[in-house]
């Protein structure tokens, strides 16, 4: 019998718009989660600088934005350079959402895969952002399908495959399938802070709550056959002052931590970090994952194997990152490839 991996979801409150702050809080979450026995440790969508929750309630507000992408991370830069270093001090693999800032000064939904000696093996950018969200963020292109890769864990745990989605991306099937396909063992499914559901006459959806979100996260390890660390933030008063969003439908109030391991058939594994109805207390949630228990559970349900019939329904997929300045002959030959495509 294989050593089980220890784990670690994170269940923080940012230090909401400011950069410097968060990225020296993610690296003591670091250095926390290493002392607890964790060998990857994973943080919520957009946690460098925190979520923006005021698009929910108010949809411009330029000075916050502009202060919101003056402190995003940019992947080359050295905020992300002392990341890595504290993933390497600490011989843990890293599971990051941030909101990345590109040298042009637009920002994305992103997530980075730190290896434990430091490297960076993956970053990729949310395909779609979620409704109001694109009033701050762009789209994710071909390149950003490529969402799970390869961690070693060295020799005790050897090669793991680790993968990514970002919020409401695990409502989209075709995404998921494709993410599915890659055969992850281990998935970081990334939220921003979650209130409870107030019932038939709360202004949000049911499937932006504690509750849906939790149940897609569930669905998605049953669907996958893999671990599922559902990662959320918490929201405190003084950062719902800051970000003026009480009259808003995210960050309404105090709460929005619930972070979780699920198992590959969609159990919860952990127990919830305080209050479950506020989910106000920061914390790690630890579990000891038996890496075979994905394997067992695939041979009763395998969506991309046994349980398919790629005979009668199958996914198309283009990878090509789309830019915004190509060359002439290369974007001639790229129509070339669409026309050629064309049924």
């Amino acid at each position: 019998m294989t050593t089980p991996l220890r784990v670690a979801a994170v269940q923080a409150e940012p230090v909401y718009l400011d950069l410097a702050a968060s990225v020296k809080k993610v690296c003591d979450l670091i250095a926390e989660a290493a002392q607890g026995g964790a060998k990857l440790v994973a943080l919520s969508e957009c946690w460098i600088p925190g979520y923006p929750a005021w698009i929910w309630a108010r949809p411009v507000d330029v000075a916050m934005q502009t202060q919101y992408a003056a402190n995003s991370l940019a992947l080359d830069s050295p905020e992300m350079d002392q990341i890595k270093s504290a993933a390497a001090a600490h011989s843990i693999a890293v599971v990051l959402g941030f909101s990345e800032r590109t040298p042009s000064g637009s920002v994305y939904i992103a997530q980075a895969i730190l290896s434990p000696k430091g490297e960076l093996l993956m970053s990729r950018r949310k395909l779609k952002p979620t409704h109001m969200e694109r009033t701050v963020f762009g789209d994710g292109s071909g390149a950003d399908l490529s969402n799970v890769v390869d961690v070693d864990f060295g020799p005790t745990h050897g090669v793991v495959k680790v993968g990514c989605l970002a919020c409401w991306e695990h409502t989209q099937p075709l995404l998921k399938f494709h993410t599915i396909s890659q055969n992850e063992t281990i998935h970081v499914a990334m939220w921003p802070p979650l209130a409870p559901s107030a019932g038939v006459d709360d202004p949000g959806l049911w499937s932006m709550s504690v509750e849906g979100c939790l149940s897609l996260s569930q669905t998605y390890a049953i669907e996958s056959a893999a671990y599922v660390l559902h990662t959320t933030a918490v929201c405190g008063q003084e950062s719902i002052e800051r970000m003026r969003t009480a009259e808003g439908i995210v960050c309404r109030e105090p709460g929005g931590g619930h972070s979780c391991v699920i198992g590959p058939d969609g159990r919860r594994l952990t127990s919830p970090l305080g209050d479950e109805g506020k989910g106000v207390q920061e914390g790690i949630v630890y579990a000891d994952l038996e890496l075979g228990r994905t394997l067992a559970t695939k041979g009763f349900l395998d969506v991309v194997g046994h349980y398919s019939r790629p005979d009668l329904l199958w996914l198309g997929v283009d990878k090509r990152q789309k830019e915004v300045v190509v060359a002439a002959r290369e974007r001639e030959v790229v129509g070339r490839e669409s026309k050629a495509g064309e049924v």
